[in-house]
């Protein structure tokens, strides 16, 4: 699409673990750090991707030398922290509102995170999509994992804010399987000896486990999308989820997945539905359109530079 993107990330800087989040790195730059990777790229545009060291540093340099930029919405940050620390989320809100709205769009992945968003004062809030690669995430890697089924997979970081619990203490059939690493994960194993836990996978080796489902369960109610889902819809699994932001908008429509605030229900109903219609929906998530929308928004913010509030 004749665009090329430069990443300004903790690679190149010393850096300490998140709290909590071991395995993500914190980088520690300096002001001028930031401003001298920023110059040597020499962007046409910035868009600011979290909201931590990085990307607090990058939105002080856009606004010290008035240069548009965007941000995007991606965790939410306030709850995550409130279920850790004694934290009021309006404490945290208001912080994420002044990052957000001192840009030219705050770039979110479905309209009830968008409304929700406008809701508590984020200003110039616009849809960006998330797409899947089908390729790597696709029917054909089914297997027979030698389990009982039907197979009932969870796939993501073993961590509070997952509500791993409602999915392993719900009572189906066959085998619960859960894929992924957290702090989580030695309790969980202790507490729930019945169900199969896998650790980390990656790449064609998770691509197959997708695929082999019967169902993909997603119990956690405070994610902002869900891309995991699009990943199992893209392997032809059907999706069961709680009916908030993220499933609400991806299998809202009863397409490809199963929704209900008892998750139980949802994960048998879902048992019910063709393959064939989870692989139909993932093929609505075109990367080629994500990019389309992403740079329509770049335009927009430098057609109406003036557009975010541009808080110090």
């Amino acid at each position: 699409m004749g665009v090329a993107a430069e990443f300004l990330t903790p690679e190149g800087f010393p850096t300490v673990p998140m709290p909590g989040y071991g395995e993500i790195r914190i980088a520690m730059a300096t002001p001028g750090a930031v401003a001298q990777r920023i110059a040597q790229a020499r962007p046409d545009h910035i868009h600011i991707a979290t909201e931590g060291p990085l990307g607090l540093l990058a939105r002080c340099f856009c606004l010290r030398r008035k240069e548009p930029f965007t941000t995007s919405y991606h965790t939410r940050f306030p709850e995550f922290l409130s279920a850790r620390l004694p934290v009021p989320e309006d404490w945290s809100y208001r912080y994420l509102r002044r990052f957000h709205n001192a840009g030219n769009g705050t770039l979110v992945a479905t309209p009830s995170l968008a409304k929700e968003l406008a809701a508590r004062g984020f200003a110039n809030v616009r849809l960006w999509s998330r797409g899947v690669d089908m390729e790597l995430f696709n029917p054909s890697r089914r297997t027979e994992p030698g389990l009982p089924r039907p197979i009932f997979l969870c796939v993501g970081r073993v961590a509070i804010e997952k509500n791993l619990p409602a999915f392993l203490d719900l009572d189906l059939p066959g085998t619960k399987l859960v894929v992924g690493d957290g702090p989580e994960l030695v309790r969980l194993k202790a507490r729930y000896p019945q169900a199969v836990f896998m650790g980390t996978r990656r790449g064609e080796e998770l691509a197959a486990i997708f695929a082999s489902a019967d169902v993909f369960v997603f119990p956690s109610r405070t994610d902002t999308f869900g891309n995991v889902i699009l990943e199992a819809l893209a392997s032809g699994t059907p999706v069961a989820a709680y009916p908030v932001t993220g499933p609400l908008d991806i299998i809202g429509d009863g397409e490809g997945g199963a929704l209900s605030d008892d998750l139980g229900q949802a994960a048998r109903a879902a048992l019910s539905i063709p393959r064939e219609a989870a692989l139909a929906k993932a093929r609505r998530y075109d990367w080629h359109e994500c990019a389309r929308q992403f740079l329509e928004h770049v335009r927009a913010a430098h057609q109406h530079p003036d557009a975010g509030e541009k808080a110090a």
